[in-house]
């Protein structure tokens, strides 16, 4: 079997597709439907309590951005459509909104089981059904890969990713208020971190943990 690297842009894109998009978009899927089962029913208004990735997709960072860190072969991130929460509708606002912000990272932690799965059935299948089992074990590659960089890296404190919001939850009104103050740079000090190299050093140990974890889990080597 080849290495993935090895395989043309077409086959990373038809494998690679499904795992990414359903990674971004059930990620903000997880917080709509958090949100409204603690209290706030803004996203159920806008139609985004749904697992209808359609309903989440962002153009450019859902596809276009994905498309081109796979095409340069660097590891490979991306975004859906934020997912609108009233804080103040929360039955409890300060700790609920940490419990709304987990549920995404949690959510791509439960996608990366799954795809560890289908890893062990691509596996079962590839002697008898060479093709259909090969695809598989791409396929759940990719899912486990996509999903445990999405949680790691929404996991780190940078505002707004969704550390930051869990981390608002344990400190003062007044910090947390300074501290989300970062928000609209949150973008800038990630790309700096990533140009730097030290986003990467950031992801990479807990991500090969949880890949390793994953995998023993499922019996694969």
């Amino acid at each position: 079997m080849m290495a993935m690297s090895e395989l043309t842009l077409i086959q990373q894109l038809s494998i690679w597709a499904l795992p990414v998009i359903f990674a971004i978009t059930l990620h903000e899927a997880a917080h709509a439907w958090s949100a409204e089962k603690l209290g706030d029913k803004t996203a159920r208004m806008l139609g985004r309590v749904t697992l209808n990735p359609i309903k989440h997709i962002d153009p450019i960072g859902t596809l276009l951005v994905p498309g081109i860190l796979l095409a340069l072969g660097g590891f490979i991130f991306g975004w859906a459509k934020a997912v609108p929460v009233t804080q103040r509708n929360l039955k409890r606002p300060k700790t609920d909104m940490a419990w709304v912000a987990l549920a995404g990272p949690m959510a791509n932690l439960l996608m990366a089981i799954g795809w560890a799965i289908i890893l062990k059935l691509g596996f079962v299948l590839v002697a008898s059904s060479p093709e259909i089992g090969q695809f598989m074990i791409y396929s759940g590659i990719a899912g486990v890969s996509i999903n445990l960089v999405l949680m790691v890296l929404n996991l780190l404190p940078i505002p707004p990713l969704d550390g930051s919001r869990i981390i608002s939850a344990f400190i003062s009104d007044r910090l947390a208020w300074q501290y989300n103050r970062l928000e609209p740079y949150g973008l800038f000090i990630l790309l700096g971190l990533l140009l730097l190299g030290i986003l990467s050093l950031l992801i990479s140990g807990p991500y090969q943990f949880l890949q390793q974890l994953l995998f023993k889990m499922v019996g694969v080597v």
